[in-house]
Formats: C-alpha cells, structure tokens, sequence
C-alpha cells in the first residue's frame, strides 16, 4: 500500500480548506489516501462530532466520505479532475461511532472520455460492509482540470 501525497495543502497552505482532505478544516473529516493496486483505500476514526442517532455515524458524512475518496480515484486513477455527476448510496447496516475506525475502499468500474463510474464501499472496524456507493463523475479534458480547477497533474500526488 502507497501512501499518497496531498498536493492541494502543500500547494495551497492555510488556503486548501476542502471538508473531506484539508488537514487545515478543523470541522473537517481530515482525510488521508493510500493506493492498493487499482483501488483507493482511506482510514478514518469516527467522531462524536459527526453522530446522527446516538452513537451512529450520519447518513450524510458517510455519503461524502464515499464522494471523497472517490474524488480521488478521479485524481489518481483517471489522472484529472472532475465533479460528482450522480451519487446512489446503499446503506446495509449502522456504522457505530465507537466501532473503531472505519476503512473505505474505491475502485473505478467503468470509464469513457467524459465519465467514470466508481464504485465505493465503507467498512466498520470489524471489517463488514456498512454502506456502499456507485458515483458517477464528469471528468474535465485534463488541460481545462489543470488550468481551472488546480489539477497539479498526477505525478504531484506521489511521494518521491
């Protein structure tokens, strides 16, 4: 497993704030990504902070942190950027807020020029699957990406 480098926060400082990756977002989810082979895998330890029903992760930030990590399938994988176009999430069972930490898994599962479809998926600490998304992105031509959409091109996001 390959840990992967945020080039948003070294390139951008105290200005990258996004919800789901910035380290700088004190109410964020302070994600971080790693590459196993064609998926991307994050790890995340549920927080009070994000509780729906008592002790229960809410339905809402388990659907971005599905949409987070697939953005970065986009970014690494598909080596561009782009936005969520559709996002369907299955939820199978409650993710407990004192489960331990949460392991989230995404993988591309179909791509054509402007589309990508992934499939990501979120396990509990005891390893079962507790919700599932299938997210389609529009991609950006990577040029646009790179000069609209602060794209650093893909080689930005390994550790040399």
């Amino acid at each position: 497993m390959k840990k992967i480098r945020n080039p948003f926060t070294e390139s951008y400082g105290s200005d990258a704030n996004c919800f789901g990756c910035s380290p700088n977002n004190k109410c964020g989810l302070n994600l971080e990504f790693y590459e196993q082979d064609e998926e991307m895998i994050a790890f995340w330890k549920p927080q009070k902070t994000f509780e729906g029903y008592l002790n229960v992760l809410h339905g809402g930030i388990q659907a971005t942190l599905l949409d987070e990590i697939a953005s970065w399938v986009v970014y690494v994988k598909c080596q561009t950027s782009g936005v969520t176009a559709n996002l369907t999430v299955a939820y199978k069972k409650p993710v407990f807020i004192d489960g331990g930490d949460i392991k989230l898994k995404a993988r591309i599962i179909e791509r054509n020029k402007r589309l990508v479809t992934i499939k990501a998926e979120l396990y509990n600490g005891n390893e079962e699957l507790c919700s599932e998304a299938e997210i389609r992105y529009f991609l950006f031509p990577q040029q646009i990406a790179k000069e609209k959409y602060y794209y650093p091109g893909v080689e930005a996001f390994y550790i040399n």
